[in-house]
């Protein structure tokens, strides 16, 4: 049960570790230090796609269900859960590259417009 439980912890802190790393540059307009967090995140998140390397997070979630006496699913994360939503056929190099593009055009865009509004503030002076 501890097992299931932690792999359950697990699961949701991938999807919300995913979630801060597509949108989390949105954050600064709330609290503009938390941009230093999620910088290196949104790095690694589209690093992890362009490349195809496994997230740390998936085999240490395969391993809890392991010992939770869960058959571990194959292949990573976002083709476990997220894929199957969309494409149910399978993850393939082009949409780990759109998926890659998305997390970086997605963090081009929000952090336009930080550099937007830090260059206003800046102005204001």
């Amino acid at each position: 049960m501890l097992f299931q439980v932690l792999a359950d912890v697990v699961l949701v802190s991938h999807l919300l570790f995913i979630l801060y790393g597509l949108l989390g540059g949105l954050l600064y307009f709330w609290r503009s230090w938390l941009v230093w967090l999620h910088l290196p995140l949104a790095v690694w998140i589209s690093l992890i796609e362009f490349f195809q390397w496994t997230c740390p997070l998936t085999p240490l979630e395969k391993q809890l269900r392991v010992l939770a006496g869960e058959r571990a699913y194959t292949g990573g994360f976002i083709e476990h859960y997220l894929v199957a939503l969309f494409y149910p056929d399978g993850m393939t190099q082009t949409m780990t590259l759109v998926l890659g593009g998305i997390a970086l055009g997605a963090n081009l865009l929000i952090y336009g417009f930080v550099l937007h509004d830090i260059y206003r503030r800046f102005q204001e002076k």
